[in-house]
């Protein structure tokens, strides 16, 4: 019974389990005053229970310490039991979810499970399709990493309350739609951060360590978050239906009944792919058709005219490079009856492309017109601000 009660500097405290709307249990540290402990029980009592310095945070699967230099640790114990064994229907599933990048997603896990303070790319299983095992997914990991995993919707993101997710090693949301700037600004600090401030209703913000690894679900596919072209954080997965015959409506607990032999499996296999950047994987390892996808629905109409006007002449001059004004590219714009302004060019150029401009002389290129009605290419020195386009920038445009 004492075991049920915490003291954490001078402070007491309650283990308690709180229900959930899923039928579930949430443990909880809930705040307990030492004169109830003492109604509750008596002064002998109050006198038995554990006293550890403060509170740490500090995430473990294999050699898990509750108590840390008279610390106690926030992080939660799992209670797997690990045995040798197949896991055919798990095994099943996660070729279902990460296909052609199974060892990959088996990499993934194994980090997950071996470094949980390792950095890891923004895993985002789209479909628009039903049946897919998207929320399976989810909820499996749930199983997995228990307590240390939490299940969120866009309001849970976007709330600066956030004590309540800050210490989880996965902060998964599901049917996600964070098209906004800021969203994807906070998910992109937030995926590579070290520390993070924790706020709860009434209390100050605490600064503590954060580890969290975003797991994304959406049944929008082309634009459930915003990213530009140079996005390396996302791995971004489609998942097709499962097969109508094979349907299994008590698939997540088959995968339940293999959870000691899978656990086992990722706690003794060796990591397949050697760590190259601080995401672990290349932005080619993780590369997919459905991020292309996504990256081309965030594009604005504005963006995607300049990117074919600019795209065809590179073809066009065939040059290397192409150096146009603000000026230049809304007078090009407008040719092509697309109304537009310098404020809204310069943000583009800004967001989309990362360019800065450059004060000095430029050359421009123009079609022109022989007098036998032959076309040439013609070339004219300017002078001004003015930004300078690769070809490269435009290599994947059809």
């Amino acid at each position: 019974m004492k075991d049920t009660y915490l003291r954490i500097g001078t402070a007491y405290y309650k283990k308690v389990k709180m229900p959930l709307n899923s039928k579930d249990t949430i443990k909880l540290l809930a705040p307990w005053s030492k004169s109830e402990i003492i109604t509750d029980h008596d002064k002998e009592f109050a006198k038995s229970i554990p006293k550890y310095d403060g509170f740490c945070l500090i995430p473990s699967h294999t050699n898990f310490e509750h108590v840390i230099n008279g610390f106690y640790n926030k992080y939660e114990r799992l209670d797997h039991t690990l045995t040798q064994g197949d896991f055919p229907e798990t095994e099943k599933f996660l070729k279902h979810i990460f296909g052609e990048q199974y060892l990959i997603g088996l990499d993934y896990l194994s980090i997950l499970w071996k470094k949980p303070m390792q950095v890891l790319p923004i895993l985002c299983l789209v479909s628009n399709e039903r049946n897919t095992g998207k929320t399976t997914f989810l909820n499996w990991v749930k199983l997995i990493f228990q307590n240390n995993m939490t299940i969120n919707n866009n309001e849970d993101f976007r709330s600066r309350f956030n004590s309540d997710w800050a210490s989880k090693l996965i902060i998964a949301v599901d049917e996600v739609l964070l098209d906004k700037r800021e969203d994807s600004e906070r998910l992109k600090n937030l995926s590579t951060a070290k520390t993070y401030k924790s706020e709860a209703k009434g209390k100050d913000k605490i600064e503590g360590n954060f580890f969290g690894k975003f797991i994304l679900c959406s049944n929008n596919e082309k634009n459930f978050v915003y990213i530009d072209n140079s996005e390396i954080r996302y791995w971004v997965r489609k998942i097709i239906p499962f097969d109508l015959s094979a349907d299994k409506p008590n698939l997540l607990e088959s995968l339940n009944k293999e959870l000691p032999h899978f656990i086992n499996f990722i706690n003794t296999r060796k990591i397949y792919s050697p760590r190259k950047t601080r995401m672990w994987f290349t932005k080619e390892q993780i590369h997919t058709e459905a991020l292309d996808i996504l990256m081309n629905g965030n594009k604005t109409f504005l963006n995607k005219e300049l990117e074919q006007i600019l795209s065809d002449e590179f073809i066009q001059f065939d040059t290397e490079e192409l150096k146009y004004s603000v000026g230049d590219l809304v007078d090009k714009l407008n040719k092509n009856n697309i109304r537009t302004n310098s404020f809204k060019i310069t943000d583009l150029i800004k967001n989309e492309y990362q360019l800065e401009s450059k004060n000095s002389t430029y050359t421009k290129y123009h079609m022109s017109m022989t007098m036998a009605n032959n076309p040439f290419v013609e070339e004219s020195k300017h002078r001004g601000r003015h930004y300078t386009f690769t070809k490269e920038m435009f290599k994947d445009i059809d």
